[in-house]
């Protein structure tokens, strides 16, 4: 008989196939319940993953990371076969994250969950996360985030007055006056970091100065390492585990959820 795991006590699936074997599985449990064209209620699936480094590359794989949509037709076609009349539009959103929300379905045999988003329930999910800053001169080395936080601005000086004539707020500064080359790039509104209660991630926006034909924002992806340069202020990047950030020239962020000892 296939044993699902190398080591029972540490739950640890022993391949891709049974990593993904199981996630289906879950997957089709949940769906099954809404058989019958129910399905149509539904805006769309997230799945949160958790698991250690040593076994992050095993759910990369599981998951189809470097094969964008493959999940996602094989979730509709179990939706098919089921008749639940999914919506056209229903969504497929993988996390990486440090711990799974309490209110998801925990996959049984693996470090993933579910939650089944429709149009009458969201994710609601506290969060703490953290941004260390690897080039570039701000304020602090690191910055610690909350989900209770609202919009946290990046951008070069703490307080600026915007064309407008209001004053915003940098709460992740890069100080202007100091001798740094890299901080000289970081427009004054560059970007921003807020909660996203729906999908139980942190999202980030580039701002009027990070969008061309000014400053950039660009994204390389911690799990894939595939890169997202962020040229609307409205279509925002979901934020996973080890996401590095480019801001203007060569200031660079870190996005993580482990605090490895540091403090706000």
């Amino acid at each position: 008989m296939f044993n699902l795991f190398k080591n029972d006590e540490k739950n640890q699936p022993a391949d891709v196939k049974a990593a993904r074997a199981a996630i289906l599985k879950a997957v089709k449990q949940e769906l099954q319940k809404a058989e019958g064209g129910e399905g149509k209620n539904i805006k769309g699936i997230d799945l949160f993953i958790a698991a250690p480094d040593s076994e992050k590359h095993v759910y990369e794989s599981a998951v189809y990371a470097e094969e964008q949509g493959r999940l996602k037709n094989e979730i509709q076609k179990i939706a098919d076969d089921y008749a639940l009349d999914l919506p056209a539009n229903w969504t497929l959103d993988i996390s990486h994250l440090g711990e799974l929300p309490v209110e998801a379905i925990r996959v049984k045999g693996v470090d993933a969950a579910l939650f089944i988003r429709t149009k009458d329930n969201t994710i609601k999910k506290s969060a703490t996360a953290f941004i260390r800053i690897l080039s570039g001169e701000a304020e602090k080395k690191t910055y610690r985030l909350e989900s209770t936080d609202g919009k946290v601005n990046i951008g070069r000086d703490k307080s600026v007055q915007t064309a407008d004539g209001f004053f915003r707020l940098n709460q992740i500064a890069f100080p202007g006056e100091i001798d740094n080359e890299i901080n000289k790039y970081i427009s004054r509104q560059h970007a921003h970091i807020e909660w996203n209660n729906e999908t139980g991630s942190f999202m980030l926006y580039a701002d009027e100065g990070g969008v061309p034909p000014g400053n950039k924002v660009k994204v390389r992806a911690g799990a894939t390492e595939a890169l997202n340069k962020l040229i609307s202020i409205q279509i925002g990047h979901r934020l996973e585990e080890g996401d590095q950030v480019i801001l203007g020239e060569g200031a660079a962020i870190v996005f993580t959820y482990k605090e490895s000892g540091h403090k706000k």
